[in-house]
């Protein structure tokens, strides 16, 4: 983890931000660890985010082993619509 005063991190937040991007950074007031800057997916990753019946059924995540089967619905005597 990377340390940064908060003196530091107010004159360049975007070295803070930079820093973040690698790792989480401890931001310390007068010495002592205050803040901690870090990404938004490693956040979520930390909270354990949950996951929305979307984001299950997209499957975008390689490592997923979860299937999703949709059972057939069967269909009685087709008949024509009236309009």
């Amino acid at each position: 983890m990377a340390l940064m005063t908060a003196r530091e991190f107010n004159q360049d937040v975007s070295a803070a931000k930079r820093s973040a991007g690698l790792e989480p950074v401890v931001i310390t007031d007068r010495g002592e660890p205050a803040f901690v800057l870090m990404t938004y997916a490693e956040f979520e990753r930390l909270a354990g985010r949950l996951r929305s019946v979307v984001d299950v059924l997209r499957q975008d995540d390689p490592e997923s082993d979860f299937a999703v089967e949709f059972p057939r619905a069967s269909v009685g005597a087709l008949r024509e619509v009236e309009l």
